[in-house]
């Protein structure tokens, strides 16, 4: 199975269709790719030339039309979940958002989508990390899950960011188990959507007994939503994994390459495009894996 899980963006703005669910187009001639690389022990690799990547689009080689290394700012949207199930955790997926705002700087910006029966905003964009902090430390835990509506509450939120580089970051311990979106709707949008998303939380699958079949399949969800973003679903296997995790995350993040491109089927069909991202190390180096969004869409 290729590595698939990582990172792309495009220049572009949103509409609405259907449910009121934004649709992502693409409106500039260049396509803009983050990728992530790393090697077999999971360390960043910098310091690659445009030679050392090739991008097929729907399987033609595209032409490299730049590369850049430089860690640009970032919008990130933070979902927290503060279900029932959250309670004895609730320590310590607090500490690991605080972790992931250490990562951030300056010109970043984020915001806070809280989750349990329902979600909503708990606090809309900001650079100042410790408003955010105080949000978290009034929540109360209680509830069920509404996972799914708060991912496309943080997609619609997003519209209102002010940097190019696009994140989500899902606090979770399980699946959902009361949202209006369904899993079809929101694996649809955020194949849509120029925003990554990254999940983490604490999986126990050996304790599913009682559980529905939404929570059982939590984290499997988590992981498909994702892979189609360019992000990636962490599982710890401890609540005290956790802000190592969200460190690791914040890293990821800052560790990106942005390849540009202008794609040879200028064709304004609307149709989707399948990406792929080839790393050919230079010698005297291993094997190494990249991380890219899976594709887009393009203009109408």
């Amino acid at each position: 199975m290729p590595h698939r899980c990582l990172v792309f963006l495009l220049l572009g703005t949103v509409v609405f269709t259907g449910q009121d669910l934004p649709k992502f187009k693409a409106d500039s001639d260049l396509v803009l790719i983050p990728v992530s690389v790393t090697d077999h022990s999971n360390r960043f690799i910098l310091g690659l030339r445009p030679q050392d990547f090739q991008i097929l689009e729907d399987g033609v080689a595209q032409k490299i039309a730049s590369l850049s290394g430089e860690d640009t700012p970032l919008s990130v949207g933070l979902l927290y979940d503060r279900s029932g199930s959250m309670g004895d955790k609730r320590q310590t997926a607090r500490q690991a958002v605080t972790q992931f705002l250490k990562t951030m700087n300056t010109p970043d910006e984020a915001f806070l989508v809280d989750f349990a029966d329902d979600a909503e905003v708990a606090q809309g964009f900001t650079t100042r990390t410790e408003e955010l902090d105080l949000k978290l430390a009034f929540l109360q835990p209680g509830g069920l899950t509404a996972l799914l509506d708060a991912v496309h509450l943080g997609l619609r939120e997003m519209k209102s960011s002010r940097n190019p580089r696009k994140a989500l970051l899902i606090v979770s311990d399980g699946g959902d188990n009361h949202s209006q979106y369904t899993a079809k709707e929101i694996q649809e949008l955020v194949r849509e959507a120029d925003v990554q998303i990254y999940a983490m939380g604490v999986f126990e699958p050996s304790l599913s007994l009682g559980l529905s079949n939404e929570e059982v399949s939590g984290p499997r969800l988590l992981a498909e939503i994702a892979e189609q973003t360019g992000g990636r679903a962490f599982s710890a296997t401890e609540a005290g994994d956790l802000p190592g995790v969200a460190t690791r995350i914040g890293i990821e993040l800052r560790n990106q390459y942005v390849l540009a491109y202008q794609p040879i089927n200028q064709q304004k069909d609307g149709k989707y495009r399948r990406v792929e991202v080839r790393v050919n190390p230079q010698p005297g180096l291993p094997p190494l894996k990249a991380h890219w969004r899976l594709g887009y869409y393009a203009p109408q």
